[in-house]
């Protein structure tokens, strides 16, 4: 039984004052302290928290708060007319009332106080309909979150129109209503949550809303000052059963920080579903990643982007959203040419600030001795390295892409983030580009990990004058270690930095990679023992066959979960004419089946011996061959999130929100339960023998349009 009581968002629990990133580093000097954000800026200055401009050198954030408008502003002239004397001041006073500014009533009950109260704006009241709401980052990051009859609104999940559609929202009670209500406005940034008090205050520490600064290389070019442009962090809370284990909600899409540039900020319907689906799906496969929490669309919110279309705010949850890019900022590269503004000066100070609180508090590095100021920069890098090496090892195991692994995309904790022009492998092709703007090929999936090494070594460069200093103290650096070096001195601490532990954090994220990768491949096919030949006589000539006869990744993995060593007897030539026959049943009409059957018969002899050798290493509860293809089935996918699988919900959500909902409520279904057998697969049973739903499940899991496979996808949002 649980061991926590569940409670609408608002009555959340506060991370304490260690937990949180607003207490811990450094605010822009125009956001000093939430209260005098929530009492001054948003109320006589609030274009300052929107304005694009370069933050101090020392910032690592700037508090800000949710407002989905489109930008620029459409400001109306008085009404009625009148001269404006001060046309400045009347701007500030038109946002200000757009502004979460006004208190709302809490309606807790009890006697323990509310840290956090809702504040409301005065003259922006957006229609706001809530389409995704997810189950699974519900239970593992939010259980406590009470979010009354969201589900029920959202209707049963269903690919094709149900008979009938019960409306169960009239039976729903009062607080389960205003739960959901309250959900639906915090979560599309309508309303804010801020606290009352000063960051002084030891008892309540002084909270809002923030966005952080990063810099990057983008596409292998240093880019400057990038930031949150449209990413807003709402709240941190511990989970009830873990204090120790804190969950940042943040919103995407929600309107300006001061790192848009250009850009309005918001996020349209079609990118937040693909986002939305994509995370719970990566989760389910075990791929590091953020996670999804809701999806709540503003339909009478236009967004242009190649068309015009409706705005989404999209909330995703992670224990941290840092990257290596917030690194950059602090200690950008200095051999590198930048054209523009949009960079600042070193601060080595502030780099330390931040790196000391990511080791203690987000990374809980144990293997630094923090109490006897032991030296971490080195430590550091080693752990975002293994992190990430982890992470693209599974994204190779199951033909992830990311698109664009940019610096400022690699997040510290190893956890794939920002996802934009992502796919997953169709036909196998080492050198697939799923992003149509990556001209270069440069993020194909062959190169990920090579672009992971990259990332690092950029993290290496940021940190690299105080891993250099460190080695020369042998202990961590203080407050204003750096303020007096000379540039003579901080290139001679950068150089002893990167030749000290460059070699060996490429050693270990080559061999983490190498030996995740491998484990998960022998995971995908039963296997148990680590062979040295695996790669070279299982996995690389499995991957060839692929490539070389156009095959499926996903549906030959799901396909090989079926296979056992006796199809090879002679007996049973039949069975294995059919098995093959199914592998290539994908496959392209020019394809030589002739050969191809001749390289699979090659293949499937040496994984049968391969697999004969590990008999014994097997707990048998009923015949080898179950067991194994029990173990098979649950590690590779029935369900895969294909382009057109998401093509396909994105229009029908767009059409009919209604019915949409509800597909979208299936789809997410299935993406968090890839290995259940959908489509009731491996029955003999024709699509007419099976009900709708079925039938639609089973089409859901094929290849879908074949004009659609290797489908690329934009970055635009």
């Amino acid at each position: 039984m649980a061991k926590y009581t569940k409670v609408p968002i608002s009555a959340l629990p506060l991370a304490t004052p260690n937990q949180l990133l607003i207490h811990n580093l450094t605010s822009d000097p125009f956001t000093p302290d939430p209260a005098e954000f929530r009492t001054d800026v948003l109320s006589t200055k609030p274009s300052i928290q929107r304005r694009a401009r370069l933050l101090s050198p020392d910032a690592h954030f700037s508090h800000v708060t949710p407002m989905p408008l489109p930008f620029p502003y459409e400001i109306a002239p008085p009404d009625p007319p009148e001269v404006v004397e001060d046309k400045a001041a009347y701007v500030e006073s038109w946002l200000s009332k757009r502004e979460a500014t006004n208190l709302q009533p809490d309606d807790q009950e009890g006697n323990s106080p509310r840290i956090l109260h809702k504040y409301a704006p005065g003259a922006r009241d957006q229609k706001r309909e809530l389409i995704g709401l997810s189950e699974t980052c519900l239970r593992d990051c939010l259980p406590h979150l009470d979010v009354g009859d969201s589900f029920a609104t959202l209707g049963t999940p269903a690919l094709v129109p149900l008979q009938v559609l019960v409306d169960n929202t009239e039976d729903a009670s009062h607080e389960a209503s205003a739960a959901r209500q309250e959900l639906v406005d915090v979560l599309s940034g309508h309303v804010v949550l801020m606290s009352s008090e000063s960051k002084s205050d030891e008892v309540n520490p002084g909270f809002a809303p923030w966005s952080v600064r990063y810099s990057g290389h983008q596409f292998g070019n240093w880019a400057g000052q990038l930031g949150d442009g449209r990413a807003i962090s709402i709240h941190v809370t511990p989970h009830p059963l873990d204090p120790d284990k804190t969950f940042e909600l943040q919103l995407k899409g929600a309107g300006r920080t001061p790192f848009s540039r250009t850009a309005d900020g918001l996020a349209v319907l079609r990118s937040s579903i693909r986002e939305y689906l994509c995370s719970e799906a990566m989760h389910a496969l075990a791929i590091p990643t953020t996670r999804s929490l809701s999806l709540v669309s503003l339909p009478e919110l236009p967004v242009l982007r190649e068309r015009v279309e409706t705005a989404c705010v999209f909330t995703r949850v992670a224990e941290s959203f840092l990257r290596i890019g917030n690194f950059e900022t602090l200690s950008p590269p200095t051999n590198m040419f930048f054209l523009g503004g949009g960079q600042q000066e070193a601060n080595y100070d502030a780099l330390r600030i931040l790196g000391e609180w990511v080791g203690k508090s987000v990374l809980k590095l144990d293997n630094v001795d923090w109490e006897n100021n032991g030296a971490w920069g080195k430590e550091l890098v080693f752990d975002v390295a293994r992190r990430n090496a982890k992470m693209v090892a599974a994204w190779q195991a199951y033909g992830f892409m990311h698109g664009v692994i940019n610096s400022d995309n690699v997040s510290v904790l190893g956890l794939t983030i920002d996802y934009g022009p992502f796919a997953f492998m169709d036909v196998f092709d080492p050198f697939h580009i799923c992003n149509h703007t990556d001209d270069g090929g440069r993020y194909a999936y062959k190169y990920q990990p090579n672009m992971i090494i990259y990332a690092c070594r950029a993290l290496l460069q940021a940190l690299s004058p105080l891993i250099g200093a460190e080695t020369q103290l042998g202990k961590a650096v203080s407050a204003g270690w750096a303020d007096n070096a000379s540039p003579e001195k901080i290139a001679e601490w950068r150089k002893a930095g990167v030749d000290l532990i460059k070699d060996e954090m490429e050693r270990i994220i080559e061999e983490t990679c190498g030996l995740e990768y491998g484990a998960l491949l022998r995971k995908r096919l039963a296997l148990r023992k680590q062979e040295k030949t695996d790669q070279t006589q299982i996995f690389q000539p499995l991957l060839n066959i692929m490539e070389e006869h156009d095959l499926d990744f996903h549906s030959t993995f799901r396909r090989l979960s079926f296979f056992r060593p006796s199809l090879l007897e002679s007996s049973r030539a039949a069975s294995l004419e059919i098995f093959i026959g199914g592998i290539l049943s994908g496959s392209p009409e020019n394809t030589d089946h002739g050969k191809a059957t001749t390289d699979w018969l090659a293949w499937l002899e040496k994984y049968a011996a391969r697999i004969e050798t590990e008999r014994s290493e097997w707990p048998i509860d009923g015949s080898f061959d179950h067991v194994r293809e029990s173990a098979a089935k649950s590690a590779n996918p029935r369900f895969v999130l294909r382009q057109w699988v998401l093509e396909e919900v994105i229009k029908k959500v767009e059409e009919n929100h209604h019915s949409g909902k509800r597909i979208l409520a299936k789809v997410m279904q299935m993406a968090c339960s890839p290995f259940a057998p959908w489509g009731a697969e491996g029955e003999e049973i024709p699509n007419s023998g099976l009900d709708n739903e079925t039938q639609e499940e089973r089409r859901y899991c094929e290849l879908g349009d074949k004009k659609l496979l290797g489908f690329q996808c934009s970055c635009s949002s």
